[in-house]
Parts: C-alpha cells; sequence; structure tokens
C-alpha cells in the first residue's frame, strides 16, 4: 500500500482502529476515558436529580406556607374587627389564669 491510500478517510479510520485494538495501551487509555467518562454522566445526573428533588420540596413547602396563611384561625375575625394585631388578642384560659392569680388562687 502506498502513503496515498492511508489518507483516505475510510482507510485511516480502519488503520486507526486496528492500531488502537491490537495495542495495549491504546485499549488502556481508552478504558480509563470510557470509565471516567460514564462516571462523570452518572454523577451529572445525580446533581440535576438532587437539584430537580429540591426545587419540588421547596415548591411543596411554600404551597403548604400559602395555604397555612390563607386559613383563618378563631381569632383572625376579632383580630380584623377590632383592628388589633395578633400579640393583642388574648384567648380564654389566659383570661381565666390572669382572674385567678389576681384572687390569689395558683395558676390553673
Amino acid at each position: 500500500m502506498e502513503f496515498e491510500d492511508f489518507v483516505e478517510p475510510e482507510i485511516a479510520v480502519t488503520a486507526a482502529v486496528t492500531a488502537a485494538l491490537c495495542s495495549p495501551r491504546a485499549r488502556k487509555v481508552m478504558r480509563k476515558g470510557l470509565v471516567y467518562g460514564v462516571a462523570g454522566i452518572l454523577t451529572a445526573g445525580n446533581v440535576a436529580t438532587a437539584f430537580a428533588n429540591s426545587i419540588r420540596q421547596g415548591v411543596k413547602q411554600a404551597e403548604g406556607a400559602a395555604v397555612h396563611a390563607d386559613e383563618e384561625t378563631p381569632y383572625s375575625a376579632q383580630r380584623k374587627e377590632a383592628g388589633m394585631k395578633p400579640e393583642m388578642v388574648t384567648t380564654s384560659a389566659q383570661k381565666t389564669t390572669t382572674k385567678t392569680e389576681k384572687a390569689g388562687g395558683k395558676p390553673a
């Protein structure tokens, strides 16, 4: 074969593949490259999956917080009507405890 024959793409590729398959050093390099390539793909997949799960969990938490904020508490109507802040509203248990303490009794 002449040098001009090796310049053709089909023959050049065939010669390179044959040389790579026959060379132990080339096989070792290809094997390492394949192992590192697959490991990189698996790692990237794990990172993408973890990121997607994190976003999904954050959306669920935000959704739950929005639903919780929309729910009316027993005293929210009183606060709205009286224009009071949440810390200004007391429960009946707190009032009872305060009355008992003022009367000299033990708190409940």
